[in-house]
């Protein structure tokens, strides 16, 4: 029977982490069979809840398995990893014309905290001053750097010093910096079916980048380690546009793979904010930050037209990102910066997360309604991370059928189809829903146009 100190507040993490370690260190074997919920909570003085969630995390994020009427059992881990063509374009109606966007997924701008921003903005400009028109250091300003430090601490277990983080104009901002730290001459591996942006940003800088297919656990590892890629670019807690979730054994195979080929990971984290079910997976670069380069930005947490981003860099490439860029300015003014710092040291920048959450659960609950109130088949799957699932309609002619049958009815779609960089088969018939942008009571209003004559 586990035995385990749970004293403290948290008890469920707690849990979860002690045998994750367990898991990890090889104390508990693959294949080896945990004690019931209700066995375990008897014999650690907690609720069942607490057992349940911390299961419900292991099992989100792959550590152990559950077999019906058997129980849980520890998933077939390799532990042992050390420490330390274009796309095509496909000419369709402006977003604007559609009366329901599922694709584009601006946030709603009744959700925008203006009121919060608009104070803070007026605060740092009375606070600062003129010392706002200062050039600000090429890795941008160092109290927004303490202020993601933290962040990254609270939200995701990750210790960072603010050294190692850098702050840029965007995603394709901090794309670009990545293909000049590691050189044009590297092959980057990225996922396809996947985001067109992270292919042509790499492409545009002059990098090649050889095309990884994407399973139901993410992009494939085996292909990735015969791809003779240094570089794989990857989305390991939600993968765009299929929502995989990649099991830690594949994160850890990858990781391996990285250590024995001086490669390096990047883990795209775009969505991780809005894990709508249980914690925030584990972060790959909590698992590896000597290989990793984590990247986020808060284009979905606030708004895209913010511009703002960061990565973490291992200690390598930070020392070469100085040499590089040491007498450039950063390009995210420095105004935004203090104010984007001033939000999330004064918890407002949670608070809204939070906020969010709480909507786009109950979002996500009308859109899974809607899709079964469907007058036609239709398989979901729906990891509950990120603010977007796919729907496979099996009776559908093709993908074309399906965007023609939307666009009828003022709704803008797109299919697994639209996202592949190269052709590549097993991915029709799937459309993709986005559903960030949907008020409330939309997803019933659209359904309610399939049933219409």
């Amino acid at each position: 029977m586990l035995t385990y100190n749970l004293d403290g507040k948290n008890k469920y993490y707690t849990l979860y982490c002690r045998i994750r370690d367990d898991i990890l260190s090889g104390n508990l074997k693959g294949g080896e069979r945990l004690p019931s919920k209700r066995a375990l909570a008897l014999n650690l003085s907690v609720s069942v809840i607490t057992v349940q969630t911390a299961y419900e995390q292991l099992l989100a994020e792959g550590y152990i398995i559950s077999k019906e009427r058997s129980g849980y059992f520890v998933a077939d881990v390799d532990a042992h990893v050390g420490a330390g063509s274009a796309a095509v374009t496909v000419e369709r109606r402006p977003p604007s014309s559609y009366k329901y966007d599922l694709v584009s997924g601006s946030t709603p701008a009744g959700l925008f905290p203006f009121s919060v921003w608009a104070r803070l903005m007026r605060s740092v400009l009375s606070q600062e001053g003129e010392h706002l028109l200062e050039r600000v250091p090429c890795q941008g300003e160092l109290s927004l750097r303490r202020e993601i430090s933290a962040y990254l601490y609270r939200m995701r277990g990750v210790t960072v010093q603010p050294a190692r983080i850098v702050v840029g104009a965007g995603a394709e901002y901090l794309y670009g910096i990545i293909v000049q730290l590691l050189g044009r001459d590297k092959l980057f591996a990225v996922e396809n079916p996947g985001y067109g942006k992270i292919y042509s940003t790499y492409s545009l800088y002059g990098a090649r980048c050889a095309f990884i297919p994407v399973g139901a656990n993410g992009a494939e590892v085996d292909a990735v380690q015969s791809s003779g890629a240094q570089v794989a670019h990857i989305s390991p807690s939600h993968q765009f546009p299929t929502g995989a979730v990649m099991p830690v054994s594949d994160r850890l195979s990858l990781i391996k793979w990285a250590r024995k080929s001086s490669a390096f990971i990047v883990e795209d984290d775009y969505d991780s904010e809005f894990r709508l079910v249980g914690k925030p997976l584990q972060s790959m670069l909590e698992l590896c930050p000597d290989r990793v380069i984590y990247v986020n930005t808060f284009s979905k947490s606030l708004a895209p037209s913010m511009r703002m981003g960061y990565m973490v860099l291992p200690p390598e490439l930070m020392g070469r990102f100085l040499g590089i860029f040491s007498k450039s300015a950063n390009v995210v003014p420095l105004f935004e910066q203090k104010t984007l710092a001033a939000m999330i040291g004064g918890g407002h920048f949670e608070r809204h997360i939070n906020r969010l959450k709480n909507y786009y659960r109950s979002v996500r609950q009308e859109v899974l309604a809607a899709i079964c109130s469907l007058p036609f088949t239709a398989q979901v799957n729906d990891t509950g991370s990120g603010l977007h699932m796919t729907v496979k309609f099996p009776s559908a002619d093709s993908d074309d059928q399906i965007r023609r049958m939307a666009e009828e009815r003022g709704i803008n779609i797109r299919c697994l189809g639209d996202y592949l960089l190269t052709p590549q088969s097993g991915y029709e018939k799937v459309a993709v829903i986005n559903y960030s942008g949907l008020k409330k009571g939309e997803a019933a209003q659209i359904a309610a146009l399939f049933h219409k004559s």
